[in-house]
C-alpha cells in the first residue's frame, strides 16, 4: 500500500487532482474548494489544519502543470 498523503506531496496531489478533475482548469478553483477536495482524497492523511496558503499554491501548481500538459495530448 502506498504511502498516506499529507500537505507536503504536493505534486501527488496535483496528479491525483488532474485525475479526478481533467476538465477543471486549476487556476478557476477557490482554494476553499481545493483545501476541501485535498482532504477528501483517497490515502490522504494529513490534518486538514495543517494545509497553509503556500503549501495549497504549490498543490494548484502542480495541478496547473498536469492540466497543461493533458490539453497537449
Amino acid at each position: 500500500m502506498p504511502d498516506p498523503l499529507d500537505w507536503d506531496d504536493a505534486e501527488e496531489i496535483g496528479f491525483r487532482l488532474a485525475e479526478k478533475f481533467p476538465e477543471l482548469d486549476p487556476l478557476t478553483v477557490r482554494f476553499t474548494d481545493l483545501h476541501r477536495w485535498v482532504c477528501e482524497l483517497e490515502g490522504f492523511a494529513g490534518d486538514p489544519k495543517g494545509s497553509n496558503e503556500a503549501k495549497l499554491e504549490a498543490i494548484q501548481m502542480a495541478w496547473l502543470e498536469e492540466y497543461r500538459e493533458r490539453q497537449l495530448d
